[in-house]
């Protein structure tokens, strides 16, 4: 087994494409491992302590494609054949669609009538393309992430000046006038808009409003640090003016992780200024009371605010308020485990680990995480914590170099049979993401994964608890991806919130059962 690099010079692609190019890229005969990246400097940094040193990492720029391999003797030949099979698949044939802008000018000269500019590129270079896209009027969703935050201030203010949408840095998901942003997911157009800075947030969200008969008229990705003290919600709060001068929206759903306490109430302000019903929801805060006066209802999950936008809207049929986990199924599953078990949650969206956090906390559960920003029960390396854990497998820590796990969720499997190794780990909990960016089969790679946690479990019990995120009209049909993980032996719920909610009640019911002399208990 080798380690080879490849360097195409002058050969920049998105980052979306490279984490896409690296998937299939480890499926060639013979591969352990690819890795498609930019020759950045935190890049190059990231390959030369996994074994890929040396004078052409070196010499790569940022406009350089780096091909990182690791396999067989036939390896780097087979990868180098693919790649370019797969880019130029990737490349538009014959007609005038053959001609492919160099610059957003050309690209504007091709295409005059574009009101929005969707930019990835390195993060040194975002701001400035975000400028002139703004400058030319154009909206922006802007996916790139490691734009300082001094930039992402200045550009919502000149955004907001323009009378423009500034979506981003990082905002991996949007839905304006029934088009599909980013991680988006199929639902039809309707009466409902969203503003969030959480992309699994919008997502789970807008697919739930789908599947309660009802649809989104606009979802406005804001980027996640909107809500931050530093920039105060300038996204957000104007995301609300556009949706209350918007015809088409007749309730506004705005869902953030937790925002700094000042912002909070500039946000609750916005909304109250507004003369339609709202919707509100910080993911992982403690809910706050209704206040019909002003217009808002306080959700305490994402499938609340959800249900509680459709019954805003006035839709027949409006689902009910939920009732909670099966007592049923909470006795059933908990009669599998013994006393002596730990949850373990692997998570692809950021949003919904952070809500599945919240739920376990409120049972008074103490649960080891990366999602926690302090305190004993944060954790900060990649070594598996003794008793319960949940971890975000989107975060940093465990992305460096590699594709984000809603494109490629094998790093999951990798990290399941990682925390299996212990003995605790009897109840598992997954998120399963569908969408146009994600993975084509996130189920069936989940299974795979749980298939091999219970092979090393051996003997030991072991419960799987998933939601699906996503809708029956995604590419991967939400359907079809739920009955494969029930086939396989997987209890799937409705949403996050009961998915978290069965496993913190099987939990609780697990131990605090008698011990049985001689038993498991």
């Amino acid at each position: 087994m080798s380690a080879t690099l490849l360097v195409r010079k002058d050969s920049y692609h998105d980052s979306v494409l490279l984490m896409r190019l690296s998937q299939s890229l480890k499926r060639v005969e013979g591969v352990e491992d690819a890795i498609v990246a930019m020759g950045t400097p935190v890049n190059r940094e990231l390959l030369s302590a996994q074994g890929w040193a040396g004078a052409e990492l070196s010499a790569a720029g940022p406009n350089d494609l780096v091909i990182a391999i690791k396999g067989g003797p036939g390896a780097p030949a087979a990868v180098e054949a693919e790649l370019e099979r797969l880019l130029r698949a990737g490349r538009p044939r014959g007609g005038e669609e053959e001609q492919r802008p160099a610059s957003l000018a050309a690209a504007l000269a091709a295409r005059p009538e574009s009101n929005l500019a969707l930019i990835s590129v390195p993060g040194a270079y975002a701001a400035r393309e975000a400028r002139r896209a703004l400058a030319r009027g154009l909206h922006v969703m802007l996916f790139s992430d490691n734009v300082p935050l001094a930039d992402e201030i200045a550009l919502k203010r000149d955004a907001i000046a323009r009378g423009l949408l500034m979506m981003g840095p990082d905002c991996g998901t949007a839905i304006l006038d029934g088009r599909p942003l980013g991680f988006a997911n199929a639902v039809r157009r309707g009466p409902i808009g969203i503003v969030g800075a959480a992309g699994t947030g919008i997502q789970e969200v807008s697919s739930l409003i789908h599947r309660h008969g009802c649809g989104v008229s606009q979802a406005i990705g804001t980027g996640g640090r909107d809500l931050s003290a530093d920039v105060g919600g300038l996204m957000t709060r104007f995301g609300i003016e556009a949706l209350a001068a918007d015809p088409g929206t007749q309730v506004i759903v705005v869902i953030s992780k937790p925002p700094a306490e000042s912002v909070a109430r500039e946000v609750i302000a916005a909304l109250a200024a507004t003369p339609k019903p709202c919707v509100l929801h910080f993911v992982g805060s403690e809910t706050r009371a209704a206040d019909p006066r002003r217009g808002i209802v306080f959700s305490d999950s994402l499938a609340d605010a959800a249900e509680s936008a459709c019954r805003q809207s006035g839709m027949a049929g409006a689902p009910r308020a939920w009732a909670g986990p099966d007592p049923t199924r909470v006795a059933q599953l908990a009669a599998r485990l013994p006393r002596a078990t730990a949850l373990r949650g692997l998570f692809c969206g950021g949003t919904t680990g952070q809500e599945a956090l919240a739920i376990l906390g409120r049972s008074r559960l103490e649960v080891r995480s990366n999602l926690h920003k302090s305190g004993p029960l944060r954790i900060d390396g990649l070594a598996p914590v003794p008793g319960h854990a949940l971890l975000d497998l989107g975060d940093d820590l465990f992305t460096r170099g590699r594709p984000h796990p809603m494109i490629e969720p094998v790093l999951r499997n990798e990290r399941l049979a990682v925390e299996m190794e212990g003995d605790d780990a009897r109840l598992l909990l997954f998120d399963c993401v569908l969408g146009y960016g994600a993975h084509p089969d996130p189920a069936g790679v989940l299974v795979e994964g749980v298939a091999r946690a219970r092979s090393l479990a051996g003997s030991r019990p072991v419960v799987a608890i998933a939601s699906v995120t996503g809708t029956p009209d995604d590419p991967q049909d939400s359907h079809a991806q739920t009955r494969r993980l029930e086939e396989a032996g997987l209890f799937v719920e409705p949403d996050n919130r009961a998915a978290a909610s069965l496993a913190a009640a099987v939990l609780e019911r697990a131990l605090r059962a008698p011990a049985v002399p001689g038993g498991a208990r």
